[in-house]
């Protein structure tokens, strides 16, 4: 059975949480990426996620301006991890659980990769 580490995305592009949307709109954009993981505020903090959905629906469907807002306003925090060895099905039932579209991989030192409902979708073809 297939793991997450199999076919999560691995290039994992970040951004600090005190930019502005409008500069992670631009880093998105830039880097062909429909999320971005917020790096953490200091060792205690957790990490956390903005996507496109958030920038939709937390910024232009409320009619805010994305160069006033930081993506600490909008991101999801905190975010579900997952070990690189957990199969796929486990972490489909995870995301269905959760009502979340992407776990973090994280291997107990460091973030390794992103893993989303299209990543399982894609490998579900397979």
């Amino acid at each position: 059975m297939k793991t997450a580490k199999d076919v999560m995305t691995k290039e994992v592009v970040s951004i600090g949480p005190q930019a502005t949307v409008a500069e992670a709109m631009a880093k998105m954009s830039e880097k062909k990426v429909t999320s971005l993981l917020v790096e953490r505020a200091g060792p205690q903090d957790s990490y956390g996620f903005m996507s496109q959905r958030d920038v939709i629906t937390k910024v232009v469907a409320k009619g805010k301006d994305p160069e006033e807002m930081k993506v600490a306003e909008i991101m999801s925090k905190p975010i579900i991890t997952v070990p690189p060895d957990t199969t796929l099905q486990d972490c489909a039932m995870l995301m269905e659980r959760a009502g979340i579209r992407r776990v973090l991989v994280y291997d107990g030192k460091q973030v390794v990769g992103i893993l989303s409902s299209t990543d399982i979708f894609r490998a579900s073809l397979d």
